[in-house]
């Protein structure tokens, strides 16, 4: 249920030089009128929409006043405004009338200065003449139950607040400008083809000599709409690590240079470097930005043969690292022996592996051009980059390998990319639903029992945006529409 209720808070980070204080509800306007003096001379009431106006913020001794001494007409009476006043701030006040505000109701925004006390006295001003406290992201559920946006855009809300690179603000964009929602709208009406073909054989069932659900036109549609629903649901693994930050490990053995390489990766000095051998023991991790996409390079303890308890434990977590990784740095510095590229080989069959060749600055021999001739044997799919990690040397080349071995740039700016773990496990469910349904048709069950999965795949995409089911009105505008029943 949507609460009539007026609502204040501080819409902007404090500490800031410029505040902006929102209201939203039916009295919003009114509130702002009794505490707001216009340059004009004019209320905030007599105000069009989408209107900038200049002045103050006033504030009284008598802080008593409430919405029950306005006049009929909306506005606040003089008489409810005792004593002295005196100035909170000068003010510029935004008028937004519903529906065309942020949730839907009638707006205020409030742009003061910044200062921790103005904002304080402003809000106690509001509070005093009628408005409350507004809850965490009651704005946003104000704008979804007003149907000012669908779940997926009020999430993209807070993924848009979250964002630290461009690939993070991109997705949110994108899913706040609808992008997933469209996606889905165009699955909802696949399904209710479905749906539709699947009724018109309940209701004609009686006349065997008409047939509307041929089985291979039902199992096409449904292995359609289940691969849409599967290439969304997978697009889910790039797109939680680019919202979080894309997972690098980086391995080899111990004294190659793993630690120096973080280093020169973050352009800080974040790892310990030493020349004894096993010196990182746990896992170091930091982020960067490449090409506007964020990275989590993990530096990782040097993989040998140990007896050292302690050691062993970091030698595990950098196993682990690898297992939660899209891409893997293999860092050498001599030839790896036969069961080091089996080795990484098996470990790295499904992530994408970066072979570098490290200490390019004291190793600029011929036997490098074997070395790197023999891993390309070994492992032709792998690029291999050439670097100096203490002098820098082949660093912008890493970047841009690690950044083109997700094909990032392939992207096309209008694909759909699921961000969102609760978008991902309600497809994966739909694809379940609908795999049920696949089956059915192949072996030629009633059209009564295919219905009631098809049912719960509907209502698995609906819950993503919030929208309802197909309902039977729509099911039959759909029928009559497209099948000219009666003609």
């Amino acid at each position: 249920m949507i609460n009539k209720d007026t609502i204040s808070a501080l819409a902007t980070p404090t500490g800031g030089a410029i505040a902006v204080i929102r209201l939203s509800g039916p009295k919003a306007i009114a509130i702002t009128d009794k505490i707001f003096h216009s340059a004009s001379g004019r209320p905030l009431s007599e105000a069009k929409a989408n209107t900038l106006h200049y002045g103050e913020i006033i504030s009284y001794p008598d802080f008593n006043n409430n919405l029950s001494s306005e006049n009929g007409d909306g506005k606040a009476s003089s008489d409810s405004k005792e004593g002295t006043p005196t100035t909170i701030d000068d003010v510029v006040v935004s008028v937004y009338r519903a529906p065309h505000s942020y949730t839907g109701e009638d707006c205020v925004e409030i742009s003061c200065h910044g200062s921790a006390y103005i904002v304080q006295q402003i809000l106690m001003a509001l509070e005093n003449n009628g408005s409350r406290q507004a809850e965490p992201g009651e704005y946003t559920r104000r704008a979804y139950l007003n149907g000012k946006m669908d779940l997926t855009q009020a999430e993209a809300v807070a993924d848009l607040i979250a964002s630290t690179s461009r690939a993070q603000h991109q997705m949110a964009i994108s899913q706040l400008k609808g992008h997933v929602s469209s996606k889905l709208g165009e699955l909802r009406k696949k399904l209710l083809k479905l749906t539709s073909l699947l009724e018109l054989e309940l209701d004609f069932s009686d006349h065997e000599e008409l047939e509307f659900a041929n089985r291979d036109e039902l199992n096409n549609l449904a292995h359609e709409i289940d691969s849409h629903i599967l290439h969304l649901a997978e697009s889910f693994k790039t797109g939680n690590a680019m919202k979080n930050g894309i997972p690098v490990a980086i391995v080899g053995k111990t004294n190659v240079g793993k630690s120096t390489l973080l280093n020169a990766l973050l352009h800080e000095e974040r790892a310990i470097v030493s020349s004894i051998h096993g010196t990182t023991r746990d896992i170091i991790e930091d982020t960067t930005t490449i090409n506007g996409v964020l990275f989590r390079f993990i530096d990782t303890a040097g993989l040998r043969k140990t007896d050292d308890t302690i050691e062993r434990i970091g030698i595990d977590r950098a196993l682990s690292a690898i297992d939660r990784s899209l891409v893997v740095l293999w860092v050498i510095d001599e030839e790896p022996s036969e069961e080091d590229i089996k080795a990484i080989k098996d470990k790295c069959e499904n992530k994408h592996l970066i072979i570098i060749l490290n200490k390019a600055d004291i190793h600029k021999d011929l036997t490098r051009v074997s070395l790197i001739g023999s891993l390309k044997s070994a492992l032709s799919t792998a690029p291999i980059v050439e670097i100096s990690a203490k002098n820098g040397e082949g660093i912008k080349e890493l970047e841009q390998t690690v950044y083109n071995s997700l094909s990032l740039a392939e992207t096309n700016s209008s694909d759909v990319v699921i961000s969102n773990a609760r978008h991902y496990t309600i497809l994966m469910r739909a694809h379940s639903h609908l795999a049920s349904v696949i089956d059915k048709i192949s072996l030629d069950i009633p059209a009564d029992l295919l219905a009631e999965d098809l049912k719960l795949v509907i209502d698995d995409l609906a819950s993503i945006t919030g929208q309802d089911r197909i309902e039977s009105q729509e099911t039959l505008n759909f029928i009559f529409k497209n099948f000219c029943i009666g003609k």
